[in-house]
């Protein structure tokens, strides 16, 4: 497993020791080529829990740390 580093804003702190983290990418529709924003939804594990809902934070991927949770904050 290649340790993949994405980037992205944290926009949910609600629960304990995960955030959610969001990244905008653009993509280009097939048939019209017109360009459009994708957005995707990580749930991240914070161990101390010190991402708080605005920062921007990198993740990498893990091991499968719950149902949906694969992955861990190391930058804020």
């Amino acid at each position: 497993m290649a340790n993949v580093e994405i980037t992205g804003k944290v926009v949910s702190d609600k629960m304990q020791k995960t955030v959610i983290v969001t990244t905008e990418r653009q993509v280009r529709d097939e048939r019209y080529g017109k360009q459009l924003k994708r957005t995707t939804r990580f749930m991240a594990h914070d161990e101390k829990e010190d991402a708080k809902v605005g920062d921007l934070v990198t993740i990498v991927q893990a091991r499968p740390l719950s149902r949906n949770k694969r992955w861990v904050v190391t930058r804020i």
